[in-house]
């Protein structure tokens, strides 16, 4: 299966705790992971090498010229390097048709094989989205991207990509464009590109299972009739993608929310969740 990923060094660590949790809880898989950057050193590339060499995987590092989005909108907790999701069938080889792009702020639960192996039936990818918050700016974001049509708002932490279609189609140049001609317009800028410009070409999947909000689980604890999908058990038994959205992360020491204990896990280099699991760690 190939993976994707793109990032600075700010997020080489967080990268290893999701490689880990994704190489433990697929133990039958090989993995080819390719690796878009701009600044890591040749040290750090050899070193992330090694990490994923001694799981018994791939690891291919894909340099991007940082001038490509030197004028795009970056603020925040961004960086240019969320925007090299969107063009990345340019560098990747093509031997490859298919990818799964992660967020390195990801844990990964269970299995990525059955959502790996879905039918693209045409679309160019399959994402979630954020149903319970996006609902809410759902009116809004149609209007300020030009959208009426579209049904969802997808996050793009995870997206499986039909690369050979994309290749095919040759969308570079319409990211780059809409960066250029929307970047003071742009508020999570890569969701904004993403959403405006395949807004009809995604197969929408289930957040519960493949793109888990973590902030959700410590809302709906406040909740009248909490759901399934709120409660730890149904979490680690059927989410396969935990993504710890947002600016405060769980590898921050004043991160306070409570599935924090699961990013922790895995940071451990213990070589299986089920020695850690049971609840969140005391502070």
């Amino acid at each position: 299966m190939n993976i994707l990923v793109a990032l600075n060094a700010n997020y080489l660590y967080p990268l290893r705790v999701m490689l880990r949790s994704l190489f433990i809880n697929n133990p039958e898989a090989h993995f080819h992971i390719y690796l878009m950057h701009s600044e890591l050193t040749r040290n750090q590339i050899e070193k992330l090498r090694l990490f994923v060499a001694r799981q018994g995987q791939e690891l291919s590092p894909i340099y991007v010229s940082p001038d490509l989005f030197g004028h795009a909108a970056v603020h925040r907790h961004f960086s240019s390097e969320m925007y090299y999701r969107l063009i990345a069938c340019r560098y990747l080889p093509d031997s490859v048709d298919r990818i799964l792009y992660l967020d390195p702020d990801i844990v990964v639960l269970n299995s990525v094989e059955k959502f790996y192996g879905r039918s693209f039936h045409h679309a160019r990818y399959i994402a979630a989205e954020h149903g319970y918050s996006a609902r809410m700016a759902r009116t809004f974001n149609k209007i300020r991207l030009k959208t009426p049509a579209a049904k969802g708002y997808y996050n793009t932490g995870v997206l499986l990509i039909n690369v050979r279609k994309l290749k095919s189609d040759q969308p570079f140049c319409p990211v780059i464009r809409f960066i250029e001609s929307h970047r003071h317009q742009l508020l999570l800028p890569d969701q904004d590109v993403f959403n405006a410009l395949y807004w009809d070409q995604v197969i929408p999947a289930a957040w519960p299972y493949y793109n888990y909000d973590a902030r959700y689980y410590d809302l709906a604890k406040l909740l009248p009739n909490r759901k399934k999908a709120s409660q730890l058990s149904w979490i680690e038994t059927h989410t396969v993608f935990l993504h710890f959205c947002g600016k405060q992360k769980p590898w921050q020491k004043n991160y306070r929310g409570e599935l924090g204990f699961l990013f922790r896990c895995y940071a451990e280099d213990t070589g299986t969740r089920k020695q850690v699991t049971g609840g969140p760690y005391a502070d």
